[in-house]
Formats: C-alpha cells, sequence, structure tokens
C-alpha cells in the first residue's frame, strides 16, 4: 500500500496523514468562505474547458488531490451562504452539521443492520420517536431516516399502493401488479413536487395515474375541485390510491388544508401521504407551528432537514403512521436481519428503509438539536417566515417591482415590471435578469412561474440575512433590468 494515501485506521501513520489531509482541506475552506464573490462566474462552456481528468498510475498523493479538488471544484463552488444565493431551497448549513459529518465520515458507519451500527442504530430510533411525537403521531418507531423528499414521497407512495391492494386480498410483494392499472389514481395539487409523477412512473403506474387538483389564488389545493375529481373517478369506474398533500410547495411555500384533506380521505378509506419536506420545519416553530395542524392525520409523512433545518445535504426522513404497513416491505436476509435477530430485538432498520447500505445522517439532526436547543432552532426557522412578510411589504411600495403572491413560508415571488411591455416580453426580461445576476457571479434569484405568470423568487432560509440585505438584492435586480431593457 502507497506510504503516501493510506486506509484511515488506527495506525500512527494513517492518523498522521488523516489529521494533515483533514487540516489542508479546512484551510482551504476557511479561505472559500472569506471569497467576497457569491460565485467566480464561470459558464457551462468555460467548466468543461477547464475541468478535465488526468489519474495518472501512481498517483499524485494526498496533498496535490486536495490542492487539485480546491482549485477546479472548491473555487468554482456556488457560496450558499451568501446573503444573495436565494434562488432555491439550499440551505447554508450549521456549524454542528459540518462537525457532525466529520464523526459521520470517520467511522463509516452503515444503517442497514445494528452490528454495523451499534449506537446509530439507537440514536436513529429516538429520533424517529421524537419527530414522530412532534408530528403527534401515537408513540412508537415506524420511520426511518432517507436521502430525501423523493425518497421519502417514493416510500410513502409505494406502501400506499401495497395497501390498496393488500385491502383486495393481493400482495404486491409476492405477485406484483395485477388487474387493470389504467384504473389506479393517485390525487396531488398542481403544485406538488414532481416526484410524485416520477414515482408513480417508477411503481408502474405511470404519469398517467396523477390526477391533478385545481389550486386557489395561494397555490393551495382546492377543496372543491378535491371533492369533484374524487366524485369523477368513482363515477369512472376509478379507484383513488392515495392522496398526497403538500406542506410547503416548492416556490410558493404553500401549505395544502392538511385537515380538511385527511376528513375527505377518510370517507373512502384512501392513503394521505404529507409531503411536508419544507413546511415540516415549523414542527419546531414557535409562531406558525399551527400552519400544519391536521398533519398528525396522515398516513405518512416526508420531511427533509436539509432545507429550513440547516443540515448538510443529504438528510430527510419518512414518518409511517401505523407501523403493521411496514409488513408488506419486508424482507429479511439471514445476512442482515435475520429471523434469530428479530426473536431477540436486535434492530435491523434496513427492514424499514428502501437503501441497504446507509449513512448515519440522523447523528446531524440529534447534534444540531443538542447544540442549538429548541429554543434557538424555532428562531432561526421562524426568521425565514418573518422574513419572507417583510421583504412581501417592501417589494409591494416599489415601483418597479410587482409581488405575484403574498408569502406563506420563507419565499417571495415578485418581478421586475417596466411600464411598458407585453406579456411575453415581461416574461423574457426577468428570466434574462437571473440569468445576467448569476453569470455575474453577484447574485443566485430563482425563476419559476406562478400561474403562468414568470416571476422571480426569492427563497429566504439563511438565518443571517436580514432586510437590507434583502434591499440591496432587490436593488441589483431593478438595476439590472434597467439596463438590459435599454441594452
Amino acid at each position: 500500500m502507497s506510504d503516501l494515501n493510506p486506509i484511515l485506521s488506527g495506525s500512527a501513520q494513517s492518523i498522521a496523514a488523516y489529521q494533515e489531509a483533514i487540516e489542508q482541506s479546512t484551510q482551504a475552506v476557511v479561505q472559500w468562505l472569506k471569497q467576497p464573490e457569491m460565485y467566480q462566474g464561470k459558464t457551462v462552456a468555460e467548466l468543461r474547458e477547464r475541468i478535465n481528468l488526468e489519474f495518472t498510475s501512481q498517483g499524485l498523493g494526498n496533498q496535490a488531490a486536495i490542492e487539485r479538488a480546491v482549485e477546479y471544484f472548491l473555487k468554482d463552488s456556488l457560496s450558499v451562504h451568501h446573503p444573495q444565493c436565494v434562488a432555491h431551497l439550499h440551505c447554508p448549513s450549521l456549524v454542528i452539521s459540518q462537525a457532525a459529518e466529520v464523526l459521520i465520515n470517520a467511522t463509516n458507519q452503515s444503517m442497514d443492520s445494528w452490528d454495523q451500527s451499534p449506537s446509530a442504530t439507537i440514536i436513529e430510533m429516538k429520533l424517529i420517536e421524537w419527530l414522530r411525537a412532534q408530528v403527534g403521531y401515537p408513540a412508537g418507531d415506524a420511520g426511518v431516516f432517507t436521502s430525501g423528499g423523493t425518497q421519502s414521497n417514493l416510500m410513502g407512495l409505494m406502501l400506499a399502493r401495497d395497501a390498496f391492494f393488500a385491502r383486495q386480498g393481493h400482495s404486491v410483494q409476492l405477485h406484483g401488479l395485477t388487474g387493470n392499472l389504467s384504473k389506479i389514481k393517485v390525487l396531488c395539487s398542481e403544485n406538488a413536487h414532481f416526484s410524485v409523477q416520477k414515482n408513480m412512473a417508477l411503481m408502474g403506474l405511470g404519469y398517467q395515474s396523477v390526477m391533478l387538483v385545481k389550486t386557489d389564488e395561494f397555490s393551495r389545493m382546492d377543496l372543491n375541485d378535491l371533492a369533484q375529481k374524487l366524485a369523477e373517478a368513482k363515477a369512472n369506474g376509478e379507484q383513488v390510491m392515495a392522496i398526497v398533500a403538500t406542506a410547503g410547495t416548492t416556490d410558493a411555500g404553500a401549505i395544502d388544508p392538511l385537515a380538511e384533506i385527511a376528513a375527505l380521505a377518510a370517507e373512502q378509506q384512501i392513503w394521505v401521504h404529507v409531503d411536508a419536506a419544507w413546511g415540516g420545519a415549523l414542527l419546531l416553530s414557535e409562531k406558525y407551528r399551527h400552519f400544519l395542524n391536521g398533519l398528525e392525520l396522515a398516513d405518512s409523512v416526508t420531511l427533509d432537514f436539509h432545507k429550513q433545518f440547516f443540515q448538510t445535504i443529504s438528510c430527510g426522513a419518512f414518518l409511517l403512521k401505523d407501523a403493521r404497513h411496514y409488513q408488506l416491505m419486508r424482507y429479511q436476509a439471514a445476512y442482515l436481519n435475520s429471523d434469530f435477530d428479530e426473536e431477540q430485538g436486535v434492530p435491523n432498520l434496513v427492514s424499514k428503509s428502501l437503501q441497504t447500505t446507509r449513512r448515519f445522517d440522523a447523528l446531524k439532526l440529534w447534534m444540531g438539536l443538542e447544540a442549538l436547543g429548541k429554543k434557538q432552532y424555532a428562531e432561526i426557522i421562524d426568521n425565514g417566515v418573518t422574513l419572507a412578510q417583510q421583504v412581501a411589504q417592501f417589494v409591494a411600495e416599489q415601483p418597479q417591482l410587482e409581488l405575484v403572491m403574498q408569502p406563506q413560508l420563507a419565499s417571495v415571488l415578485f418581478r421586475f415590471r417596466p411600464e411598458n411591455g407585453d406579456t411575453a416580453g415581461v416574461a423574457l426580461l426577468n428570466q434574462r435578469i437571473g440569468d445576467a445576476l448569476l453569470a455575474s457571479g453577484s447574485a443566485n434569484v430563482g425563476v419559476t412561474e406562478a400561474d403562468g405568470v414568470t416571476c422571480l423568487k426569492l427563497t429566504l432560509l439563511n438565518p443571517t440575512v436580514c432586510l437590507e440585505d434583502v434591499k440591496v438584492l432587490l436593488a441589483s435586480v431593478v438595476a439590472c433590468g434597467q439596463q438590459l431593457q435599454n441594452a
């Protein structure tokens, strides 16, 4: 084995190499954090030209490899902690989350079986119990940490599908899909996450199985249209497998009327899955927790912690209200979750997950809660929602800006509005504003659509950002819009 690149172990040589590599990397990150630009501004073509793979037969050694990573990756990375980086649900991370990553990576625990991750397994199970309590679920540990919302949504839909067939006396797990699959439907709002369609395709039911429910002026699921869609499905001989409600749509941050949706679903024994990947952060809120009333009625819930919980990517969770439904995806392998282990009460989390090998991402949330405490965590979550309300009021007062929708979570939808210009021209102008700001390296503003209107989006997750910072950004938007108009 090369003396320059030892495996991480307890040897003196390995420990020294580890310390040197971590110190070199840490110093590089410190310098990068001091970089004033949000982005160095390289285009796709420039990055393709700049980044080349040059692997040698003997290797460069740790120091040179780190230097190249700094030069070709770190320096050209987007600074998500920058106050002008507000395009996406892409949060800056807690310092304690960075420390947790060091522990996660060094120990390299695999969360599929207890004998690969003994203490980690117990910590994750206790965190799932705690999260269930925050939602309002019965005591228990039915749930698991995931890579994020798409995987959690897949688990919810998959168990909804299998429970649907099980009620008809058929096991999808044993015998696969059966019957006229075109008659099986899932309902979600027009603004639900695209992973609903993606996951239904993965499960063999296709995009056609997804029926979109209309939304109101705040992008929330319209209950009247939901009731009508349910009635239409029944009249057409279709069966609704699940309703997916959203607690925090990607753009508007809209939260569907959860309690009312659950009541309609209960009348027909329909599974309700709530995608609370973003809005689930309000579980810790002191000001806005009531926005999630009704979440406890859902059969399953998606949570993401790499959004407004400020954890490093990836970190999410899936919660299942009734533990018996986990039997629908149960599979036993003698080398991971044997009958003997179960008889002895040994917890092997592979039984609860779509993944086998899985990182100990739960450590990040645990350390975050330990370090900040519930009150400080609540404050940094509430800050984004409150700031969005302040920004919306400011935008509404600006003659060249137009507020497209009142904020509900921590996002603001608006657009640059010149005195003259048709709809298509204004839409293109706002798209060009977003592109120009990113190309300059000064800001990253989202570009999206709300009810067919092309607009700009500020996603205000960063708790270090204040109204004055956003005013600077909005001034840049106006200046850029005027410059593009006059060009």
